[in-house]
């Protein structure tokens, strides 16, 4: 029977932590949490469980999930979040492929709970994740913050039933400051892999993130919730885009150096062509 390693990442994740590592005590045959240095009972909590606690510095989502990969000590790692737990019946189904693994990884679906409500309809739903995995067939890849597990070519993926549960936000104003510092993190990993910007993408994208979430993934369905999560998601959108455009413009005002205003303006009343 193959053991499982499972891995958690967290930083400051005292209110969830437990019962995250609770979840996977019937599956898992090893339990590592790798912690950014977290300031509340994180730690503490961890450490009274038995787990394998590990401390590095924040080194960006996929890199420090890549690097969580390498403190476990089986080849199949199950990956979490701390605010992420299995669900009674995705234990069931990761125990009865245990005993004869035929995939490289098995992907799941993730049900979110959004201000105290499970969410079963928006773009948050179903959120399908590959979270059981050979860890020699692939690596966290995607771009931050939004980290993916990718397969390598050739690997197979299975899928199995139940769910991750995730409490996603607790609150909108958590939401919306998350919103804030997520897509700062996007744009600039945009302008570092040269996307494009400018108005047209600002409103066409963020309308078609709304319009998705609320229409067509039936987000009318969560009442009030599902037309506030529809509106977020498509308001990142539109944060990441402005913020990308509002970087490349800091950007080449440095090329540029800073204009002398007062020159230019010399410069074109009395006719001549250099300032």
């Amino acid at each position: 029977m193959p053991e499982i390693s499972a891995v958690i990442i967290t930083y400051n994740e005292e209110k969830y932590i437990e019962q995250c590592i609770n979840s996977t005590l019937d599956v898992a045959d090893e339990i590592v949490v790798v912690d950014s240095y977290s300031t509340d009972r994180t730690p503490e909590i961890c450490k009274k469980l038995g787990v394998k606690f590990v401390q590095q510095k924040f080194l960006g989502y996929q890199e420090q999930k890549n690097f969580a990969l390498k403190q476990t000590s089986f080849d199949y790692v199950l990956s979490l979040d701390a605010d992420e737990a299995l669900s009674a019946e995705l234990c069931d189904s990761i125990l009865s492929v245990k005993e004869n693994i035929s995939y490289d990884g098995y992907k799941f679906k993730r049900l979110n709970n959004y201000c105290g409500k499970w969410i079963f309809h928006t773009s948050l739903y179903p959120e399908r994740k590959i979270r059981l995995f050979n860890k020699h067939k692939g690596k966290w890849g995607g771009i931050n913050p939004h980290d993916k597990f990718e397969m390598f070519k050739g690997a197979k993926v299975g899928y199995l039933k139940g769910h991750i549960l995730h409490w996603v936000y607790d609150t909108i104003d958590e939401h919306v400051s998350k919103i804030n510092s997520f897509s700062y993190i996007s744009a600039n990993e945009y302008f570092k892999l040269g996307y494009k910007s400018g108005l047209c993408r600002m409103f066409f994208h963020s309308f078609w993130r709304f319009l998705h979430s609320y229409i067509i993934k039936l987000g009318f369905l969560e009442g009030t919730t599902g037309f506030v999560i529809s509106v977020n998601v498509a308001y990142q959108c539109f944060l990441k885009y402005a913020k990308l455009n509002s970087i490349k413009k800091e950007n080449n005002n440095k090329k540029g150096g800073n204009v002398n205003y007062k020159r230019v303006w010399i410069a074109v009343k009395n006719g001549k062509k250099q300032v």
